[in-house]
């Protein structure tokens, strides 16, 4: 109930979700190093593998989270812009899947099948790279410039299920632009919210 007994138009799902910003850090460090396997090819792929000439994006994301499920289709639109402008994307998933069962390496396989991923989709077995990465949220987003330094920590746009925000990707497009045209990035950054990341039992980070 809202003051003077009114009732939000928010769906019920909206209050349901676990609502986690990004982990905060000091940028300019290096991009940790993976090697993890690709959900579609079943084969291993490296950070060196998908690194981009001018900028690398890292999201840790997820099959049903209903965050990453918003703008599912605007990281796709992202992924197919940038791709061949220097840009690598690479999307993670490290959600325990004995207990989230929606979001198991088959179902991860399906799913970048049917939207065409143009980016690798890989698996966090051991949840070892998303606690590399600081990841607490789906979607969590890094951006590395072209010495693999980071320089974004922050969200994709302003729009979150239910608050009637575009989703355009508006801040992360800026963020890649600018590293495109060698300029400097704001560290003025927004962090994202989302799902918590589902981490296996005894197995969550001291940072979460």
């Amino acid at each position: 109930m809202l003051k003077g007994g009114e009732h939000s138009h928010r769906p019920f799902y909206f209050y349901r979700m676990a609502r986690t910003p990004t982990v905060q850090l000091a940028l300019g460090y290096q991009a940790p190093e993976f090697k993890l396997t690709n959900v579609v090819s079943n084969s291993s792929t490296t950070y060196k593998d998908i690194a981009g000439e001018k900028a690398t994006v890292v999201m840790f994301i997820c099959n049903h989270c209903p965050f990453v499920v918003h703008v599912r289709d605007e990281l796709i639109r992202i992924g197919n812009d940038y791709r061949n402008k220097g840009v690598g994307l690479v999307a993670i998933s490290s959600n325990d899947v004995a207990n989230y069962p929606d979001d198991e390496p088959l179902k991860m396989k399906e799913l970048a099948e049917q939207k065409a991923f143009p980016f690798p989709y890989l698996y966090d077995e051991s949840q070892e790279v998303a606690k590399a990465y600081t990841a607490a949220c789906t979607p969590d987003f890094s951006v590395f410039d072209s010495n693999h330094n980071c320089v974004y920590r922050g969200q994709l746009d302003n729009s979150r299920p239910g608050n009637n925000e575009p989703v355009n990707g508006k801040d992360l497009r800026e963020v890649l632009d600018r590293l495109i045209e060698g300029k400097t990035i704001s560290s003025d950054q927004r962090p994202s919210l989302g799902c918590n990341i589902k981490w296996k039992t005894g197995n969550e980070p001291d940072y979460y």
